[in-house]
């Protein structure tokens, strides 16, 4: 089962990825994941992207594909994966395709957490935290017991410029732009399966489960 799950900051990927992965045998591959475990074991690659880590400089698309490729062609990887993080480009998903079709593997589905970009602004806004301690509240998920002060320590909560309306609103204009050629690309090869990400975390799991049940 070689699946890609996608969606935007704040759709909740990182958690349906910990239940995909709680269900079934395959690692969850992060493109973070995949530069630190080959730059780790000193692989050929590994080296090329350390060296433009190092200058702050973006590692080119065909060093990134190729560290793709040593990470799904790993032992653990043989029976399947779960990416996140990559594609990022067009570019890259057509060469992703390329690389599976050497293996004599494809991708079973692309799974795409929707969640309107409205929704996307107050889970992504709503972010606080205590001066003192660091503690994380969320305004709507989790709030203090005291508006702005923190139940620990009682210190005042701030947002992060991070989460600030303009700058989450101009991350996710950049996202939407960068993602759309991707979902299109995959929705012409009718393997992109779009999940109402609006839902309760428990109900965009079960969604998410009987969609890959049904690729067995």
């Amino acid at each position: 089962m070689n699946i890609i799950l996608m969606g935007l900051p704040g759709a909740g990927k990182g958690t349906q990825a910990s239940e995909i992965i709680k269900k079934y045998p395959i690692p969850h591959i992060s493109t973070g994941d995949m530069f630190r475990k080959a730059i780790k074991d000193e692989t050929e690659l590994g080296k090329e992207a350390k060296s433009f880590m190092d200058r702050g400089e973006l590692v080119p698309d065909e060093v990134t594909v190729g560290i793709v490729k040593e990470r799904i062609s790993e032992d653990d990887a043989k029976k399947g994966f779960l990416l996140d993080g990559f594609p990022r480009t067009i570019e890259q998903a057509e060469a992703l395709n390329s690389i599976l079709e050497d293996l004599g593997r494809e991708i079973d589905a692309v799974v795409n957490i929707d969640v309107p970009e409205e929704e996307l602004m107050n889970r992504l806004t709503g972010r606080r935290i205590c001066e003192i301690c660091g503690t994380t509240y969320h305004l709507v998920f989790n709030p203090p017991k005291v508006e702005g002060t923190c139940d620990l320590e009682g210190g005042k909560l701030y947002q992060r410029e991070d989460d600030n309306p303009e700058t989450v609103a101009n991350r996710l204009d950049v996202n939407i732009k960068q993602s759309k050629p991707i979902l299109d690309f995959y929705s012409q090869k009718g393997v992109l399966k779009n999940i109402d990400g609006s839902k309760n975390i428990n109900e965009v799991t079960e969604d998410v489960i009987t969609i890959l049940e049904s690729l067995k």
